[in-house]
């Protein structure tokens, strides 16, 4: 399937399942919080082309309303969304912290439809409507490779720790949704004081250090992370010591993940005016 030649109401493929496949129904990276922080932090550090380009495609759609379409459109009945998007929301490394290209199953990871969107972004005979989509998943998946647990392991065969079933201040829950809405909604903000807050702590260093827009170092970043948030016991209960040792490692996640979602975007709008 080439997502640059998508076409949301023809898309007909047929995807099937494989072990690899850690990805749930109620696996959402950062959760809309998580998400909408990463687009709204994203937007302070876009190039003026990037910003003049997104205004075109999205109109006053902001990045942190476009950074949650992924998502909200998984119960569309669509071939598309209900047999071909679900493994583009992540990896799974067969190796401890490096993607390789075998890595990607038949069906595609968010590696490949990285790459695919990212041609669709730069294609200058693509559709108005799939330059849209792109984009907005573009913005999506970003932040997904930023989540810890969205870069998998084939060696723990646990679906990105949704199957690591854990108590979370009371609740029953797992890994996963932990690191996906739990640490960011244990903070009782909404995404646009999040982001106020992450945004102003970024020094101008951090910012010029952290705006790599290559996709193997955030996954490599994010495999070794991986490795060392898992409990130590069987069906833990995580409260406030979990919350004191990985909040900061959430905060940094997401400040970086809108640092490069910016510098993803800016190096391809600039790619695509030479």
């Amino acid at each position: 399937m080439k997502v640059s030649s998508l076409s949301l109401a023809t898309s007909v493929a047929i995807v099937l399942a494989c072990s690899s496949t850690f990805y749930s129904t109620d696996a959402q990276a950062w959760g809309k919080t998580g998400h909408r922080i990463t687009g709204k932090i994203a937007s302070a550090y876009l190039s003026d082309a990037a910003r003049a380009a997104i205004r075109d495609l999205l109109g006053p759609e902001s990045l942190a309303e476009a950074s949650t379409y992924a998502d909200e459109m998984r119960s569309n009945p669509s071939d598309f969304w209900q047999q071909t998007a679900g493994p583009f929301h992540y990896v799974t490394l067969n190796q401890p912290h490096t993607y390789d290209a075998e890595d990607c199953p038949p069906q595609g990871d968010a590696m490949s439809a990285l790459k695919d969107f990212t041609a669709t972004l730069k294609d200058t005979s693509a559709r108005h409507e799939d330059k849209q989509l792109a984009l907005r998943f573009i913005v999506h998946i970003i932040g997904d490779l930023h989540q810890p647990l969205h870069v998998g392991s084939a060696a723990l065969n646990d679906r990105g720790g949704n199957d690591v079933k854990v108590t979370f201040f009371g609740e029953q829950s797992n890994l996963h949704r932990v690191w996906d809405s739990g640490l960011v909604e244990h903070q009782k903000l909404s995404y646009s004081e999040f982001s106020h807050w992450l945004q102003r702590k970024i020094t101008p260093q951090q910012a010029q250090q952290w705006a790599t827009p290559d996709p193997y170092q955030w996954i490599n970043e994010s495999s070794k992370l991986r490795d060392e948030i898992y409990p130590q016991t069987d069906e833990p209960y995580l409260a406030w010591d979990y919350v004191y040792s990985y909040t900061p490692t959430m905060k940094q996640r997401l400040q970086q993940g809108g640092v490069r979602i910016a510098a993803y975007l800016n190096q391809v709008f600039a790619e695509s005016q030479s």
